[in-house]
């Protein structure tokens, strides 16, 4: 199990930037692939991003391609997403999750732990 702490969120202006950190502690950080989630008001929680375990590969949804960036640093433990030209319709709460896995998944019960969340809201 790893203990996941998201920060970096706020409220932003359309078309800012935002980077989000999330901090691991527990196992060995580079045996697991990493997400970012977002859940808006009212909506299901919705994938983001994934990277894999040593950050070779990457995979966006459609809607955060080109704006959105993913990133990890193994050697502190950390994962980070960068928003640039935010959009009001990416105001959510955001969650990074963690799966002990070599694959990229897409699909939120394919990640164990989960963090706390961390708000985004976009102002137009």
């Amino acid at each position: 199990q790893v203990q996941l702490v998201e920060s970096g969120g706020g409220l932003v202006q359309a078309g800012d930037s935002l980077r989000l950190s999330c901090a691991a502690s527990g196992r060995t950080f580079s045996r697991y692939t990493m997400g970012w989630f977002r859940q808006a008001p009212g909506k299901e929680r919705e994938f983001v991003a994934t990277i894999s375990r040593y950050g070779l590969t990457t995979h966006y949804a459609d809607s955060v391609k080109g704006r959105f960036t993913i990133s990890r640093d193994n050697t502190k433990n950390t994962a980070s997403l960068q928003m640039n030209s935010l959009k009001p319709e990416d105001t959510a709460v955001y969650y990074c999750a963690a799966a002990i896995s070599a694959s990229l998944y897409t699909g939120e019960d394919d990640y164990n732990d989960w963090g706390q969340g961390t708000q985004v809201t976009v102002s137009s």
